[in-house]
C-alpha cells in the first residue's frame, strides 16, 4: 500500500488488572475466576506498563472490568499520576451506579487528567456474576438499562438541567457543574440484536473482538446500517492480543510455548465456566477454539490458543512485525481504524509490538506517533576532528538557533 493512502490507525494497549501478569497466559475471567500470576497488579508495576506504552506511541490503556479485576475508576486514576500522556480506556458496567454519578466521575477524572479519559461501557454478559453486584436484570434488560443510561450522561455531559423518566432509570433537575472537557469518547461492544441496538444509538467507538477480517466485516456492516438509520457515523475497533518477533519462527515458537503452558485440566475446567455465558461475543470465542489444542490458526497469522483459558478476548495476532502489519492492514481494509491490544508479558510484548510492528506501519503511511517529537543531542565521538574543543566559541548572549 502507498504511503499516506489512508488515515492513520490508532493502537491502545491493555493493563492487566484481571489477576495480574505473568509469562504465561493468565487465564479466567467472564464469571470465571482469574488465575494467580507471578506479577501481580501493582502500582508500580501497572505503571511502568503504562509508562512504557506511553513512551512506545500507544493513545490509550483499556483498564477491565468485572468481579475478577482491580476497579478501574480507582485503579486508573492512580496510574494517571505516573504518566503524562497516556489516555485511560476505563471499564465500567453501567448498572453498577448512578447516571449522574457516573456522569460526575467522568468528569472529575477528565478534567482532572488534562483530557485523558476514555469510557468502554459493558453492560455485563454474565447475570450470575451481575448479581454478585446486586444486579438481578436479565440481558435484555440490561442493555435497555444501559440504553437509558448514556441518554442521560450525555444529556448531562451538554450542561443542561435534566429530567427523565424511562422504564429503568429516572433523574430529575440533574444539572451537572462537572463537565468532562473534551466529553470522552463512547467505546461499546456487543454482539447479540440487543448490543448492536446500543451500539448503533451510543457507540463512538464500536468494539469488537478479534474473529478473522471476514466474520468482523459483517458486524462492522450490521452497526453502521444500523447507525446509519439514526444518523450517526461510529467508528471501529477491535480487541486483540499480539505475539510479534522478528521472524515469523520465533514468533510460532513463543505461541508454541504459550501452549504448552496451558495444561488440558485448564482447559476443561475455564471452558465449563465460560459456557456458562450469556454474551454472544464470548461464545463466538468459544467456537474459534472449540476447546482444543488443535487447528488454532483460524486465519494467516490469526491464533485462537489465549481463549482456551481467557475470558474475553481470545485471539491473538502471531508473527514476523511485516506480517502482524499485514493483518492488520486486512483489518484496516475492512473498516477498522482503532486495535486494543495487549500480550503476555505485558510489558515485554509492549515494546516487541512497539518497536517492530509500529514503525512498520509508520513506513508505510498508516500509523503515526501521538507522543510530541522530542530532541536529542548528537553524540561526538571520541577523536573527530571535529569535536567540541575545536569548534569556535559562540558569543555570549547570541541568540540560540
Amino acid at each position: 500500500m502507498t504511503a499516506g493512502t489512508a488515515d492513520p490507525l490508532k493502537f491502545h494497549w491493555f493493563l492487566p488488572t484481571n489477576g495480574g501478569d505473568g509469562r504465561q497466559v493468565v487465564g479466567g475471567g467472564h464469571g470465571v475466576t482469574a488465575e494467580s500470576a507471578s506479577r501481580p497488579a501493582s502500582v508500580g508495576y501497572l505503571g511502568q506498563i503504562a509508562r512504557s506504552a506511553e513512551q512506545l506511541g500507544f493513545e490509550a490503556a483499556l483498564t477491565p472490568t468485572g468481579a475478577w479485576c482491580e476497579d478501574a475508576w480507582v485503579s486508573t486514576a492512580m496510574l494517571s499520576s505516573v504518566s503524562e500522556r497516556l489516555k485511560f480506556l476505563v471499564a465500567f458496567r453501567p448498572g453498577l451506579l448512578s447516571p449522574f454519578l457516573a456522569a460526575q466521575m467522568a468528569g472529575t477524572f477528565q478534567n482532572l487528567s488534562g483530557g485523558r479519559l476514555l469510557l468502554n461501557v459493558v453492560t455485563g454478559g454474565e447475570s450470575h456474576e451481575q448479581r454478585m453486584f446486586g444486579d438481578f436484570l436479565d440481558k435484555d434488560d440490561r442493555y435497555a438499562r444501559c440504553s437509558e443510561f448514556l441518554d442521560i450522561v450525555r444529556a448531562l455531559w451538554q450542561g443542561e438541567p435534566v429530567t427523565y423518566r424511562g422504564r429503568h432509570l429516572r433523574v430529575e433537575d440533574a444539572i451537572l457543574n462537572q463537565r468532562p472537557d473534551p466529553v470522552p469518547d463512547i467505546y461499546f461492544g456487543g454482539s447479540s440484536p440487543a448490543g448492536l441496538a446500543v451500539a448503533a444509538r451510543h457507540a463512538d467507538v464500536y468494539l469488537t473482538w478479534g474473529e478473522p477480517p471476514a466474520a468482523v466485516a459483517e458486524k462492522i456492516e450490521k452497526v453502521r446500517r444500523l447507525a446509519a438509520e439514526q444518523g450517526r457515523e461510529p467508528r471501529f475497533g477491535i480487541r486483540l492480543h499480539t505475539i510479534t518477533r522478528d521472524t515469523s519462527e520465533e514468533a510460532w515458537a513463543e505461541a508454541d510455548r504459550l501452549l504448552a503452558g496451558i495444561s488440558e485440566e485448564q482447559i476443561a475446567r475455564i471452558q465449563a465456566g465460560l459456557r456458562r455465558s450469556e454474551a454472544v461475543g464470548q461464545q463466538r470465542m468459544l467456537d474459534l477454539n472449540s476447546g482444543s489444542k488443535d487447528n488454532l490458526e483460524i486465519h494467516p497469522n490469526l491464533w485462537a490458543g489465549i481463549g482456551l483459558v481467557r475470558g474475553g478476548a481470545g485471539t491473538a495476532l502471531v508473527g514476523s512485525h511485516a506480517e502482524v502489519a499485514d493483518l492488520i492492514e486486512e483489518y484496516a481494509a475492512v473498516g477498522i481504524s482503532e486495535f486494543v491490544l495487549s500480550g503476555y508479558p505485558h510489558l515485554e510484548a509492549a515494546y516487541w509490538f512497539g518497536e517492530g510492528v509500529l514503525p512498520e506501519l509508520a513506513r508505510r503511511g498508516r500509523w503515526t506517533s501521538p507522543a510530541p517529537r522530542t530532541r536529542s543531542s548528537a553524540a561526538v565521538p571520541f577523536g573527530a576532528p571535529d569535536t567540541v574543543a575545536a569548534r569556535e566559541p559562540a558569543t555570549i548572549g547570541a541568540a540560540a538557533s
